[in-house]
């Protein structure tokens, strides 16, 4: 007995040695209205939310409600001419396509392709289907998205986005394909339907 309590101590210690620190997080909770990412965007979430502390961007803030691995909503909020949607880890070797002043919304989703591509090291990624909608109270692009990420997880994601003075406000939800994407769908719909700018 005392072999085995020995032997689970050390291979849970292994464990905690290999397993990466999940993210901390602060909790978005339902009916309660919230700025997103330092902007004056604000949306209101139907059900409670974890919002995670890491960062992909200046303009950016993701929220999950299982783990972002499982769900994981990304607010692109204000992207200004001219700069990525996401930080460049490296602008030598690993260069991000940027939000343009001529970036039309139809052109959209080929960017979030070009960008996934590089930062998530998609090999794989379709868009599915694309559509004119309503993001903000203006014109809008929504669209649907296939991809594999590095985990070799088959995800699908679904995403508005609209241009307001210039600038590219964009949100997306990204799940594995089997369960979580079904289970999560409509929650990220009226969260999107909630946002708002001044």
């Amino acid at each position: 007995m005392i072999r085995v309590s020995l032997w689970m101590s050390v291979v849970l210690a292994g464990l905690l040695l290999v397993i990466p620190p999940a993210h901390a997080h602060k909790l978005r909770e339902r009916g309660a209205p919230v700025t997103v990412a330092d902007t004056p965007l604000t949306v209101v979430p139907s059900r409670d939310w974890n919002r995670l502390d890491m960062r992909m961007g200046k303009n950016t803030e993701n929220w999950t409600i299982d783990g972002e691995q499982l769900n994981d909503v990304t607010f692109f909020a204000g992207i200004a001419a001219g700069s990525p949607l996401v930080k460049e880890r490296s602008k030598k070797r690993e260069p991000l396509p940027k939000f343009s002043a001529s970036t039309l919304l139809v052109e959209v989703p080929e960017l979030l392709e070009t960008t996934w591509r590089t930062y998530k090291h998609s090999g794989s990624f379709t868009v599915t289907g694309i559509e004119p909608g309503q993001f903000l109270g203006r014109d809008a692009v929504h669209f649907t998205y296939e991809f594999v990420d590095q985990d070799e997880l088959p995800r699908q994601g679904e995403a508005r986005a609209a241009i307001v003075a210039g600038k590219l406000y964009m949100i997306s939800f990204e799940a594995p394909r089997l369960h979580y994407f079904a289970a999560g769908i409509e929650g990220f719909r009226k969260l999107a339907d909630s946002a708002r700018l001044p």
